[in-house]
C-alpha cells in the first residue's frame, strides 16, 4: 500500500475505549449531552482510557461545532519521527468506521512552515489523536483530520507554529477547527494535581501561551499536551479568539478511587 493510500489501523482499541463497533458507539454516545453549541477556534480535550476521560471529553465535544475539517495536534508519546510531524495523507481506521486526512489541507499546513515536517512514523503508534477521533466520526462522520504531533519546540517555534497554522485557517474556503489533544498533570495526589491544573487552566483561559508554557515548567506540571496547547493558543489568538472557556474538570482518581496519584483532564472551548 502506497503513503498515499496508507492505512492506519487502531492500536489502542480494546484499551482505551472498547474494540467493537456497537460497544464504542453506545460509549461515545453516552458520553455526549445535549449542549448549547458555538463555532469554537479551538478546543482541547482529554486522550486517557474513556473510563476515566471519556465524559470530560464527551461535554468538551458537545459545546462544539464539529466541522468538516480538523487540525488534529497531540503530544508525541512514542518518540518517533520529528520534533513537529504532519501526516500528509492516508486514512484512519477506528471499530466505528475511516476518517480520512484532507491532504490539501495537510499540504498548506507543511508549505505553512518548515518546523512542519511531512511523516508518517511519528503517528502509527501514537494514541493521544487516535482517542480523538471515535468522537469525531460520532458528531460528524465527513470531518477530515490533519493529524499533527508535537514532540519539542521551544517558545518561539511554538510561536511559528501557531501563526502559521492561523494563517492556513483564515485562507480556508470551510471552517477548520483546531482540536488539541492533552492530559493534564500526572502521577501526583489529587490534591496537588488539582492546585497545578488551576494555574495551568488559568493561562489557557487567558489565551497566555507564553505564560503557559513558563508555569508548567516551574511549577512541573505535567501536561503531555502543554507545547500543542501553546501552539493552539497563539493560532487562536492570531484569529482574533477572545478567551479560553473550561467546560468540565475531573481527575482519575474521581472514577478509580486512588487519590494519591491521579491524573487531570479538562476540556476547554477557546473562541
Amino acid at each position: 500500500m502506497s503513503e498515499k493510500h496508507f492505512l492506519r489501523k487502531a492500536c489502542v482499541a480494546g484499551r482505551f475505549y472498547p474494540g467493537s463497533k456497537a460497544a464504542l458507539a453506545e460509549q461515545v454516545a453516552s458520553f455526549l449531552i445535549e449542549a448549547p453549541k458555538e463555532d469554537a477556534i479551538a478546543l482541547i480535550c482529554p486522550h486517557a482510557g474513556y473510563m476515566y476521560s471519556g465524559a470530560i471529553a464527551g461535554r468538551a465535544f458537545s459545546s462544539v461545532n464539529i466541522p468538516d475539517k480538523i487540525i488534529l495536534i497531540g503530544p508525541n508519546h512514542t518518540g518517533l519521527g520529528p520534533d513537529a510531524s504532519v501526516m500528509p495523507s492516508g486514512t484512519w481506521e477506528i471499530p466505528t468506521g475511516k476518517v480520512e486526512i484532507d491532504e490539501e489541507l495537510a499540504s498548506k499546513v507543511l508549505a505553512s512552515s518548515a518546523l512542519f515536517k511531512s511523516d508518517f512514523e511519528a503517528h502509527i503508534m501514537e494514541h493521544s489523536l487516535e482517542v480523538q477521533l471515535p468522537f469525531i466520526r460520532a458528531i460528524n462522520p465527513a470531518a477530515k483530520i490533519v493529524p499533527v504531533t508535537v514532540m519539542g519546540a521551544n517558545a518561539k517555534e511554538c510561536e511559528e507554529m501557531g501563526k502559521a497554522l492561523a494563517k492556513v485557517v483564515s485562507k480556508a474556503k470551510e471552517r477548520v477547527l483546531i482540536l488539541v489533544s492533552s492530559d493534564m498533570n500526572h502521577y501526583e495526589t489529587d490534591k496537588a494535581t488539582r492546585v497545578k491544573d488551576k494555574l495551568a487552566i488559568e493561562r489557557v483561559e487567558a489565551l497566555d501561551p507564553k505564560g503557559l508554557v513558563e508555569v508548567a515548567e516551574k511549577q512541573d506540571i505535567t501536561m503531555c499536551g502543554v507545547l500543542p496547547a501553546a501552539i493552539a493558543i497563539y493560532a487562536a489568538r492570531a484569529l482574533g479568539a477572545a478567551k479560553g472557556r473550561l467546560v468540565s474538570y475531573a481527575t482519575s482518581g474521581e472514577v478509580s478511587g486512588d487519590t494519591d496519584a491521579v491524573v487531570g483532564y479538562a476540556g476547554i472551548v477557546i473562541n
